[in-house]
């Protein structure tokens, strides 16, 4: 299987999110991308193990972060569509597709 791509703005959303948490706290935008890469391993190694959130997407939650990895397994691929706050309307990456 090869690595997971990301979307753009799931990458975008990725990287605002991690320095959201670096200027709440030195550190914690680093523990933020570790949790996140953490999720997205799991998505990897594990594609059928996501929550169904539509027909071809699933998601993990990030452990310790209000976050979710929105992600569709297709032809051995991992794609990432989103790093979600899981107060943001549901569903708002189906733009994404």
């Amino acid at each position: 299987m090869k690595q997971p791509q990301f979307h753009p703005k799931a990458r975008a959303e990725f990287e605002k999110s991690a320095f959201f948490y670096d200027g709440k706290c030195p550190g914690l935008g680093l523990e933020f991308a570790t949790e996140v890469q953490a999720a997205v391993a799991f998505a990897f190694s594990h594609p059928d193990a996501g929550v169904p959130v539509s027909k071809e997407f699933r998601c993990v939650f990030v452990h310790r972060f209000p976050y979710s990895v929105v992600y569709r397994s297709k032809g051995g691929r991992i794609y990432i569509i989103a790093v979600a706050h899981q107060r943001r309307h549901s569903n708002y990456w189906n733009d994404r597709i």
